[in-house]
């Protein structure tokens, strides 16, 4: 980054601002087949300035960003200064102080290979069991070193690094005259080569009872459990409706030291911001906004502890010390998953979209495939849609004793919900 960047806004009538710099270092391959068709290293730069305007005596604080060319020159970047000054003053956010210096946790330099990381994604997927009927139709990797720095106006002069990798994965399966297609998409800091590969193989063996599915029929109320990366939509619900915007804007009732899930019988949630999750693609000392990172209590045993969010809005809720949290961890539940599936329940593991609403709490989701348990029987079944809201399945909410990590989130392994209402394909 330019030194006259930082030396145009102190120099500019901006009350405040800050800079964000991130470059990104980064291999991609894809291939067809196990046939590697093209692979490129990339090198990025992405610089992001945000300016602050005091507005009627300090009774506003009105702000702009904008992103600033790596290859602008200096009246490149005053213009855009001096442009987004003229839009600052045309926001009225209530006044807020920016974010002064802080120390963080010293965090070990984090400067991976990159293309050992990619070279650990290609050999297991390569190394995977196929078949005739079921196989790996291509795959994308992509992995990143991340090298961020953030400076501002209050003082702030803080530089950290960080691993993304993904993998973007379609697996076939097929039988006399009929194909079909799955997509999967992970993230992670580096490569589980066995967490990887357990779920590939998992997503070929969804491909083979898709193939043999029936619709699903009318169903009425029926539990029904979460044991992919959907159950996430459940968690965010309790994450989003802890967070400082949500509740300074209203939509979050839940109060600190009251229950948020009243008459709840069920497990009850512990959430917690944890600064460390191994693996994770978010483990960085500080948030966007230079504030550091720490583990935090958000709900224990279903009881809310603290808010957390951006120091806008945690500002206004006159949080002190608050950050915008990478990772989050789940508490599990009493019971084991072997114990948890029981009973009669529809156990979805395929969603055209799942959704739950942080505002009112409602669940909606179109299923791509699931498996109905009624005693020793299991039908697959495709088609049709879940709805309800969490309002009232967080009363009954069950949750595993094993967890299972999605990058940056650790979560029960399979989240069982009550009285849900199935809408049936036939």
């Amino acid at each position: 980054m330019k030194d006259f960047i930082t030396d145009i806004l102190k120099a500019s009538s901006a009350d405040g601002w800050t800079v964000s710099d991130q470059e990104n270092e980064g291999w991609e391959f894809y291939f067809i087949r196990h046939r590697l068709d093209q692979n490129r290293v990339r090198h990025t730069e992405h610089i992001t300035l945000t300016v602050y305007k005091r507005l009627e005596d300090g009774k506003y604080l009105g702000s702009a960003s904008a992103k600033l060319s790596p290859a602008a020159d200096r009246e490149e970047a005053r213009a855009l200064v001096d442009s987004l000054l003229k839009e600052a003053e045309l926001v009225k956010n209530p006044y807020y102080e920016l974010a002064p210096p802080a120390d963080a946790a010293a965090e070990a330099d984090t400067e991976a290979d990159v293309m050992e990381i990619a070279g650990d994604f290609i050999r297991t997927l390569k190394n995977l069991p196929e078949t005739g009927g079921e196989d790996i139709n291509s795959y994308e990797i992509f992995a990143d070193r991340i090298r961020s720095r953030f400076l501002s106006s209050t003082g702030i002069d803080i530089r950290y690094n960080r691993t993304l990798s993904k993998a973007e994965v379609v697996v076939n399966a097929r039988n006399e005259g009929h194909e079909i297609e799955l997509y999967r998409m992970y993230s992670s800091g580096s490569c589980d080569s066995r967490g990887l590969a357990e779920e590939i193989s998992r997503t070929m063996q969804y491909g083979r009872d898709k193939l043999h599915a029936q619709k699903t029929p009318y169903l009425g109320c029926c539990d029904v459990i979460l044991s992919t990366d959907a159950a996430l939509e459940v968690y965010r619900y309790f994450i989003d409706r802890m967070s400082a915007g949500l509740k300074y804007q209203g939509i979050s009732d839940w109060e600190i030291g009251g229950e948020v899930i009243k008459g709840a019988e069920g497990d009850k949630v512990t959430l917690e911001a944890v600064r460390i999750l191994p693996n994770s693609s978010e483990n960085a000392p500080y948030d966007s906004e230079g504030a550091p990172r720490r583990d935090l209590m958000i709900l224990k045993d279903g009881i809310a502890v603290n808010y957390f969010g951006s120091r806008q809005f945690s500002s206004y809720l006159g949080l002190e010390d608050s950050f915008i949290p990478g990772n989050f961890a789940v508490s599990g539940g009493k019971k084991t998953a072997a114990e948890i599936r029981s009973g009669r329940y529809l156990e979805v593991v395929e969603f055209s979209d799942f959704q739950v609403s942080a505002f009112n709490g409602d669940i909606f989701g179109e299923i791509r495939l699931g498996y109905l348990h009624d005693g020793d029987r299991v039908t697959v079944l495709e088609g049709g849609s879940v709805s309800g809201t969490m309002r009232e399945f967080a009363k009954n909410l069950l949750m595993s004793k094993e967890r299972k990590q999605y990058d940056n989130m650790l979560i029960p392994e399979i989240t069982r919900l009550a009285d849900v209402s199935i809408t049936g394909a036939e």
